[in-house]
């Protein structure tokens, strides 16, 4: 049974739609079996190949009557014989509002910026890697159609990832807040000596690193800038906060793994030096002397739709080009 809609549509002179309203969608209804009738479409900005995969979309979808959302972009590119009343465009930060669901073609980036837009109205998201390494856009190109097709018929599992909240308090004032998918990562500028981050676990004093900065990681991001800085690989669904240090000055400082049900604060103890707070790498907020970042888990999970064909464990072999048996 098709969902109630109460919205306006407008056509535009490629003969796609703009929405105006939308009634919400439970996700009760995506798990249970329904078949999927409403999918989002994003991609990779500049990449040029994904122009082709996203008009062959469109006309596979289009026979098994999906309503099609994309964003201007993507509108443009597509020509007067792919677009048509089954292709609608809106402002990526209404994906949530419009779809059942989300693909996004092209990297861990794209599918981390969709996350943002989505993660609190449980969308799930089919990440689609155009290259690169791709954690987080599992499915393989050549693997859409087939996972796809099952998708639409409500035969899926999904991976619930753990949300971080960061907060800058600033003299008592919240200053700003975001939310993460992988990181929250305190970084020194290029001209910056080293500097000191006073770190608390639930008002319990940990240490004050001395260090090039730190990152604060999700399960999820512990195959991001925290490995490369030296830190473990946490399995993706175990409910943990990873804490680890950019270049400790002491050797002895080594990254540790605390339960998400505390609260990190990390004091900046130097003064005159540039430090930014970057989120997710995509977000940045210069921080002062005395600033407090306050790191928690958030309420809510991003829903990662599983590839049937591979594990995680293979999909760690494959990307990080361990030996096989």
């Amino acid at each position: 049974m098709r969902l109630p809609r109460r919205f306006a549509a407008r056509n535009n002179k490629q003969g796609m739609r703009t929405r105006d309203t939308v009634t919400d969608t439970s996700f009760a209804r995506r798990v249970s079996g329904g078949i999927m009738e409403r999918i989002g479409i994003v991609a990779k900005r500049n990449k040029p190949e994904a122009v082709a995969i996203i008009k062959n979309l469109v006309e596979w979808l289009r026979p098994r009557k999906i309503e099609i959302y994309v964003d201007e972009e993507i509108g443009k590119s597509l020509d007067s014989s792919s677009a048509g009343p089954s292709v609608n465009i809106i402002e990526n930060k209404d994906m949530s509002r419009y779809a059942e669901m989300v693909v996004v073609l092209g990297g861990d980036g794209t599918l981390l910026s969709v996350a943002r837009l989505v993660w609190h109205s449980r969308i799930p998201i089919l990440g689609v890697n155009l290259g690169g390494l791709g954690f987080l856009t599992e499915i393989g190109i050549e693997e859409l159609y087939p996972v796809l097709g099952k998708v639409i018929r409500g035969d899926f599992e999904v991976n619930e990832r753990d949300v971080l909240n960061a907060a800058v308090i600033r003299k008592g004032e919240r200053l700003a807040e975001f939310t993460v998918l992988n990181d929250a990562v305190i970084n020194k500028g290029a001209l910056a000596r080293i500097i000191d981050l006073e770190i608390t676990i639930d008002g319990k004093y940990l240490t004050t690193f001395r260090s090039d900065g730190l990152i604060i990681s999700t399960p999820t991001g512990s195959t991001a800038y925290n490995l490369s800085a030296g830190g473990p690989i946490v399995y993706p669904s175990l409910h943990t906060v990873i804490i680890t240090p950019i270049c400790p000055h002491t050797l002895t400082n080594r990254p540790i793994v605390i339960p998400d049900d505390v609260t990190v604060h990390a004091v900046l103890k130097s003064k005159e030096e540039e430090v930014i707070l970057t989120l997710d790498g995509q977000q940045g907020f210069p921080l002062k002397f005395e600033d407090v970042v306050e790191v928690k888990s958030a309420e809510g999970r991003i829903l990662l739709i599983k590839s049937p064909y591979r594990h995680y464990f293979e999909l760690l072999r494959e990307k990080l080009k361990w030996g096989e048996r």
